[in-house]
C-alpha cells in the first residue's frame, strides 16, 4: 500500500507519517504548509488549485486530513472552499488517476450538541460552518463512491476531539490552563468528554484504509468518557499536587462572562480565549458511542488513561522545547 496524506503536515498527519515511516511504508504529503518532519516527502500545495492536485497525486491509498476547522475563520466561505470544494477537487483528481481508495477524517461535529451516546447513527445537526461543511465534505465522497461502488473504497472516520503531545487545541488549553493555576470551572463538572489520543487515531485510520469496496463509517473515541471533575481533578494532582478541582462558578455566571468576552471581541476586532461558545463546548456532554472497538481485529495501542499520561509528561513535567508543535481547536 502507498500513501498520500493531505493535511500531512498538521497534527494527525505528522503521527500518521511518522508511524508510516517507522514501518518502512511509502508515503507523500501534500499540504498549503511545510512538513516540520518529512520536508522531501511533502509538497506545498493549496488542494483548491485542482491541475496541481491533480498532477501531485501518487499512490493508492488517499488519507484526506486537509480541512478548515478552527473556530475563527473568516469569511466562513473559507469552510465550504476548503472542506467541500477542496473534497470535491480530491475526487476529481482520484478518477482521473485511478484511485479507488479515500479514507476521509470527518468529525463529531456533524452531529452538533448531541446526547449523550449518540453513535454513528445519530441525528445530523452541526452548529457550526466546520461541522456542516464535513458532512457536506461526507456526502461529495459517497457521490464519489456510488460512481463505481463495486471497486472504490470510501472510510469515514468521524473522532471525537483529538490530543497527544504537540497539539495545541482545546484539550491542551484546558489542561495548560490548569497547569498554571488559571483554571476555573464551570458548573457542576458532572458532564463527559469523549476523547481521542491521536497514536489510537493512527492506529485506527491504519487498520480501515485496508478496506473493502464499500462505505465504511465509524466514530472513534477512546473510553471510557471522563467527567470534568474526573479529568481536572487528575490533571491538578498530577501537574500540581493539589485535591479536587479548585475555584468553582455557577454556570449562569459563566455563560454571562463569555457573552461579555463576545461583546469586546466585536468592539475590539481582538481575539479572547473566552467566549459564550466556548463556555457552552465546556459545560456541555460531548460523550459518544463508537462502534471503532467493536471493529474485528482493532485494539487501540494505547489506553486512554496512558494517553493522557504522556501529554501531561510531555507537556507540563519534561517538556521538550524543541519538540514542533501544532496549532488546532
Amino acid at each position: 500500500m502507498t500513501w498520500l496524506i493531505t493535511g500531512g503536515s498538521g497534527f494527525i498527519g505528522s503521527n500518521l507519517a511518522q508511524a508510516l515511516e517507522r514501518d518502512g511504508e511509502i508515503f507523500r504529503i501534500i499540504d498549503r504548509r511545510p512538513s516540520p518532519f518529512f520536508p522531501d516527502q511533502a509538497v506545498e500545495m493549496d488542494i483548491l488549485d485542482q491541475e496541481r492536485l491533480t498532477q501531485s497525486m501518487t499512490g493508492d491509498t488517499i488519507i484526506h486530513l486537509a480541512a478548515e476547522h478552527r473556530d475563527d475563520i473568516r469569511p466562513l466561505s473559507r469552510y465550504d472552499e476548503v472542506n467541500v470544494e477542496g473534497t470535491r477537487n480530491i475526487c476529481r483528481a482520484a478518477s482521473l488517476r485511478g484511485i479507488d481508495r479515500i479514507v476521509f477524517t470527518s468529525s463529531v461535529a456533524v452531529y452538533g450538541f448531541a446526547a449523550p451516546d449518540t453513535g454513528e447513527e445519530g441525528k445530523i445537526a452541526p452548529f457550526n460552518a466546520y461541522g456542516r461543511t464535513k458532512f457536506e465534505a461526507e456526502e461529495v465522497l459517497r457521490a464519489w463512491q456510488a460512481e463505481a461502488p463495486e471497486r472504490r473504497s470510501l472510510v469515514i472516520i468521524r473522532p471525537t476531539v483529538v490530543f497527544g503531545p504537540g497539539n495545541r487545541g482545546n484539550v491542551f488549553n484546558l489542561l495548560s490552563q490548569i497547569a498554571r493555576g488559571r483554571f476555573v470551572m464551570v458548573g457542576a463538572g458532572e458532564n463527559r468528554k469523549s476523547m481521542a489520543y491521536v497514536e489510537n487515531v493512527v492506529a485506527f485510520i491504519r487498520h480501515m484504509a485496508k478496506s473493502g469496496p464499500g462505505v465504511h463509517l465509524c466514530n472513534y473515541v477512546d473510553k471510557p468518557d471522563p467527567s470534568m471533575n474526573e479529568l481536572v481533578a487528575h490533571v491538578r494532582s498530577t501537574v500540581l499536587d493539589k485535591p479536587g478541582v479548585g475555584l468553582r462558578l455557577p454556570t449562569w455566571l459563566g455563560m454571562g462572562l463569555g457573552h461579555l468576552a463576545d461583546g469586546v471581541t466585536r468592539i475590539t476586532r481582538k481575539r479572547l480565549p473566552l467566549s459564550a461558545i466556548r463556555v457552552k463546548k465546556f459545560i456541555s456532554s460531548t460523550a459518544f458511542a463508537s462502534a471503532a472497538h467493536q471493529v474485528v481485529g482493532f485494539t487501540a495501542p494505547v489506553t486512554l488513561e496512558e494517553g493522557i499520561a504522556r501529554t501531561l509528561d510531555a507537556e507540563f513535567l519534561n517538556p521538550d522545547p524543541t519538540r514542533p508543535v501544532f496549532v488546532t481547536e
